[in-house]
């Protein structure tokens, strides 16, 4: 049963690895967002697309949920003496991903080509493409003026308030072959608990992506989403201050809304009950359940739970 998720950060990476779980090997395909991206000691660092392979291969810090267990410092460490800027450390082997990875993109290869080649060096199953082979980056307003994404969530630790969100390059930029192919072949779509903000719209924003998703929907497979905000809390990252500083609402309701035209069924917290009829009335299905992923088994649960979820409103 082909299944492929849309996913950003530490909840999505999350959830992946519980829908890995639970599915064939094979048959998960993860479209990441690549919005986050950015080029630093001249290398092409990919946050998002990193952690959830790390995830998925079993090598992340169980920790902090993104880089690798066990990782060191002496190469950042080195550069810091050599005057480099070092807010954003990469760990000794954590940059040999980045290394391979852009010098086969220098040469000419595809990114995603890239990404799967990483991919089956790690012993992934399943696959995890990027959004778009074309650079996407987004930036955030704050009172101040604009900011890199990365400026802003890890040298200001997202301290400034975000007034407005742009993802330069995203209406230039082609879906990867694989990544429409994917969704077109898909069972189910899974809308991880990522920030929908920084991470899921960056995705919907490639031309493309969303008209796949309007398609899948109408040959009947569902598309459904997992909410990242818990009892008006999100459990990592800033995506609940991110929706009240651009005028919303930091609740499970405001994901929903923002996610109306787009999937059919809705999962939410046991925290959330009582919004449950309020998400009804967007013309959602919705499903209450523990969405808090504390450990591998609770991510199976969850992931257990969405798939059950998706497939019980299947049209054909």
């Amino acid at each position: 049963m082909p299944i492929v998720a849309l996913a950003g950060g530490v909840g999505g990476a999350r959830l992946a690895h519980g829908l890995q779980q639970v599915l064939p090997p094979g048959d998960l395909t993860v479209i990441v967002n690549t919005g986050d991206d950015l080029e630093l000691h001249g290398l092409l660092v990919m946050p998002d697309h990193d952690t959830v392979v790390y995830t998925l291969a079993g090598l992340a810090d169980p920790v902090q949920g993104w880089g690798l267990a066990g990782e060191t410092y002496a190469a950042a460490a080195m550069l810091g003496r050599y005057g480099q800027p070092t807010w954003f450390r990469l760990g000794d082997r954590d940059l040999a991903t980045h290394v391979v990875r852009t010098a086969r993109v220098r040469a000419g290869e595809r990114l995603t080509t890239v990404c799967l080649g990483l991919q089956a060096a790690l012993g992934l199953a399943g696959r995890v493409l990027p959004m778009s082979d074309d650079p996407v980056r987004t930036r955030v307003r704050t009172d101040d003026g604009w900011l890199d994404f990365q400026d802003y969530f890890v040298r200001l630790h997202q301290a400034p308030e975000v007034r407005e969100v742009r993802f330069d390059g995203a209406a230039t930029a082609r879906a990867s072959s694989e990544a429409l192919a994917a969704i077109e072949a898909a069972e189910a779509i899974v809308i991880a608990p990522s920030n929908p903000i920084v991470s899921i719209e960056p995705i919907l924003a490639v031309p493309g992506v969303r008209a796949a998703l309007d398609q899948a929907r109408q040959r009947g497979a569902p598309v459904v989403a997992v909410s990242p905000i818990v009892g008006g809390r999100a459990l990592k990252g800033p995506a609940d201050r991110m929706l009240r500083s651009m005028g919303g609402d930091a609740s499970a309701l405001a994901v929903a809304s923002r996610y109306v035209g787009l999937i059919d069924g809705f999962l939410i917290d046991e925290a959330d009950r009582a919004l449950a009829p309020s998400v009804v009335a967007l013309g959602l299905r919705v499903l209450v359940t523990d969405t808090v992923m504390v450990d591998d088994a609770a991510r199976t649960r969850l992931a257990a739970a969405t798939l059950a979820f998706a497939t019980g409103q299947r049209t054909r």
